[in-house]
C-alpha cells in the first residue's frame, strides 16, 4: 500500500481530483487531496501574502500532522514548485516525486519565468488589470485542453482565482530533494506548455511518461492518468500511456 498525496494547480482545489483518488483506493492505496490556502474552499483565507511559501507549509503541515512517510507526492502544474519544496525541505517523508504536466524548477527560479514569454506575457497583464496586482484570474479551460461540455459545466463554477506571489516567489532550496526519486508525466494534447520541464527531466535521467489528454488530465483521463501513476519508476526509456 502507497500513500499518494495529490496537490492541484493554479485556480483548483482538492476536489478536482475526485475522478482519480477512487481509483487510487480500490487499487489499495491511501490518497490525501488537500486544498492549498486561498482557494477554492480555502478561498476565505486568501490575501496578497500567500505564496509558494505558504503552500509548501501547508504540505509539510499536513505530512506532519498525519506523520505520513514513504509518500508518494503529486503537483499537477504549479503545484511542481510545491512538490520541489515540500521535498527539500522533508526528503525523509517523501519515497517519489511525480510532476504531472508540472513546473520542474530550480533554486532561485520562479514560476512566472518558468513559463514560455508569450504565456508569461498573458499573465501579467491579466494581474494588472481584472487581478487587482495580486491575483491571477482563471484562464481558459479550452486553452487547457478541455473540450466536452459536461467537463466545461463541472470545472467552470469551481475554479477560483489564485495568489500571484505563487508564481513571483522563487524557489528556495539546499538540495535534500535531489535525493528523492522523481518522475515526469507529460500531457501531449495541447500546446505543450510544459514540455521544456518534460526535457529538463529526462536530462536529470527521470523516468518520462506521456498520457495522451489535455493539461487537466486527471478531469479528462483519469484512468491512463492512475496507470501513469502505478507505474513503477524505471529511468531506462520514455513511456506512453494508453
Amino acid at each position: 500500500m502507497t500513500t499518494f498525496v495529490l496537490l492541484h494547480g493554479a485556480w483548483h482545489g482538492g476536489w478536482v481530483w475526485g475522478r482519480v483518488a477512487p481509483r487510487l483506493r480500490a487499487a489499495g492505496h491511501d490518497v490525501l487531496t488537500p486544498t492549498l490556502t486561498g482557494v477554492s474552499d480555502r478561498s476565505h483565507l486568501l490575501h496578497p501574502g500567500v505564496g509558494l511559501g505558504t503552500h509548501t507549509h501547508d504540505v509539510v503541515a499536513l505530512l506532519e500532522a498525519e506523520d505520513l512517510h514513504d509518500v508518494v507526492l503529486v503537483g499537477h502544474s504549479y503545484a511542481g514548485l510545491v512538490v520541489t519544496s515540500v521535498a527539500d525541505r522533508c526528503p525523509e517523508r517523501i519515497a517519489r516525486r511525480v510532476y504531472l504536466d508540472a513546473f520542474v524548477g530550480r533554486h532561485g527560479e520562479a514560476g512566472i519565468d518558468l513559463l514560455p514569454p508569450t504565456v508569461a506575457g498573458h499573465y501579467r497583464e491579466a494581474v494588472s488589470g481584472p487581478g487587482h496586482g495580486w491575483l491571477i484570474p482563471v484562464r481558459s479551460l479550452q486553452v487547457l485542453g478541455v473540450t466536452e461540455e459536461a467537463d466545461l459545466a463541472w470545472l467552470t463554477p469551481r475554479l477560483t482565482p489564485h495568489p500571484w506571489l505563487t508564481y513571483t516567489e522563487p524557489l528556495a532550496l539546499t538540495g535534500a530533494h535531489e535525493a528523492v526519486p522523481a518522475t515526469f508525466v507529460e500531457c501531449t494534447d495541447w500546446m505543450r506548455v510544459f514540455r521544456p520541464h518534460a526535457d529538463r527531466a529526462r536530462a536529470a535521467g527521470w523516468p518520462v511518461l506521456e498520457v495522451a489528454t489535455g493539461h487537466e488530465a486527471m478531469v479528462t483521463a483519469p484512468g491512463p492518468l492512475v496507470d501513469a501513476l502505478l507505474q513503477p519508476s524505471d529511468p531506462r526509456r520514455d513511456r506512453s500511456v494508453a
